[in-house]
């Protein structure tokens, strides 16, 4: 399994795992969090190995789709960038001013 699209199914689950149903979240969780294999999973289910794939495979089109309607994870990218150069230049250019920390500080924890 890649581990680029391990690790994008993993973040996009973070985000909208909620959406999905109990038996989604279930599949997708001990596949990319847990690293079960596909009969491992189809056992613990008493289903067909095929099954779980197929419901897998629904279920990341699905994410990516909430991810394409919503943009909540490109855009926690994007503001982890924005604030990272943010951080830079205050500090760079306003390193005395504790009232601008403290809010690029509060804008951080709410992601967090």
């Amino acid at each position: 399994m890649e581990i680029e699209k391990t690790n994008r199914m993993n973040a996009l689950f973070e985000f909208y795992s909620t959406l999905l149903t109990e038996k989604q979240m279930n599949y997708m969780e001990l596949y990319y969090a847990d690293d079960f294999s596909l009969g491992e999973i189809a056992e613990e289910f008493q289903v067909s190995r095929q099954a779980v794939y197929d419901n897998i495979k629904r279920t990341e089109k699905i994410l990516e789709d909430y991810e394409r309607k919503l943009h909540l994870f490109s855009d926690y990218i994007v503001r982890g960038e924005v604030l990272d150069e943010l951080s830079a230049y205050l500090t760079q250019h306003y390193p005395q001013d504790e009232t601008l920390a403290s809010f690029v500080e509060k804008i951080q924890e709410i992601d967090e």
